[in-house]
């Protein structure tokens, strides 16, 4: 009998490990300091560069005082305030020569070529947060805080900002990703505390499907939720409040953490080609490098 049960936990030992081993090790291959409240990142494969959107005080104060830097693949400062005039920038995405950011309650569009800016109102928005774009170059935006929301700029006719979707179902909305047909959302989560920022209920990350505007869950109550950025085989998230580097695996549909990092961990980026992830810390005023390996 005993020896029944010792297989039989063994099997269950090897099942969960199996589970939640990673398919990929981070290494890190640079940290680089010199920001002020470094909130994303994105890199521009084509000038092969990064830009890091600085906030430079509070998150939702207009103040003239945010930026965007330019920095090197291989963690230099080129230009440290390469777009200047901003309130509080946080999202970055590229599409189309266009570099996108969400700036309070307005998406700045820049063409990266001659850095001209032209700013898109988003009505009524109060925290506009995380910025994806879809195959036709549709932009989106959350609104996180104040209202749990979805702003959509239209690549085509006349372009103006639209509230997509407005559902207290996406839990305070922060990461966004599109991939094929789906809205990817990570979201804060639910009874939020105005003054230490946590949550009764952590939040998860759901889908919503760009045409129907359905909200699936995909994973259960995670994290407070901040960054996300698709792999090969899953997503990235990371827990801002925790400080946590998360990952979701489709295949066996399980959330495992993957490093520890510090409290302001915010939005990723992932580049699929040379397997690189960039991590902005917000508080500790960092950017960090890594890269998969087996």
């Amino acid at each position: 009998m005993k020896t029944q049960l010792y297989i039989l936990l063994l099997i269950i030992s090897q099942f969960v490990s199996a589970q939640n081993k990673l398919p990929f090790q981070l290494e890190k291959d640079w940290e680089l300091t010199g920001f002020e409240n470094p909130e994303s990142v994105v890199l521009d494969t084509k000038n092969n560069v990064l830009y890091v959107s600085n906030i430079n005080g509070t998150p939702t104060e207009k103040d003239g005082n945010g930026y965007i830097s330019k920095v090197s693949f291989s963690g230099k400062i080129l230009q440290q305030k390469w777009i200047t005039g901003l309130n509080a920038p946080k999202g970055l995405v590229i599409s189309k020569g266009k570099l996108y950011a969400t700036d309070i309650d307005e998406i700045v569009e820049i063409t990266i070529k001659n850095g001209k800016i032209q700013k898109f109102k988003a009505k009524d928005a109060t925290f506009l947060n995380d910025i994806t774009v879809d195959k036709k170059g549709n932009v989106y935006a959350s609104n996180t805080f104040g209202f749990s929301g979805i702003y959509k700029l239209p690549q085509k006719g006349n372009k103006v900002v639209e509230l997509w979707l407005k559902d207290e179902n996406l839990n305070m909305p922060n990461g966004l990703y599109v991939s094929k047909n789906k809205l990817f959302v990570a979201n804060w989560g639910k009874n939020i505390n105005p003054e230490t920022y946590e949550t009764t209920t952590n939040g998860s990350l759901l889908s919503v499907n760009l045409k129907s505007k359905k909200i699936k869950s995909v994973t259960k109550p995670i994290g407070n939720l901040d960054g996300l950025s698709e792999t090969l085989h899953g997503f990235l998230l990371t827990d801002w409040l925790a400080g946590k580097l998360l990952y979701y695996s489709k295949k066996l549909n399980t959330t495992t953490k993957v490093i520890n990092l510090t409290k302001g961990s915010a939005d990723t980026f992932f580049h699929k080609k040379t397997k690189s992830l960039f991590i902005p810390l917000m508080l500790d005023n960092k950017l960090l490098k890594y890269h998969f390996k087996k």
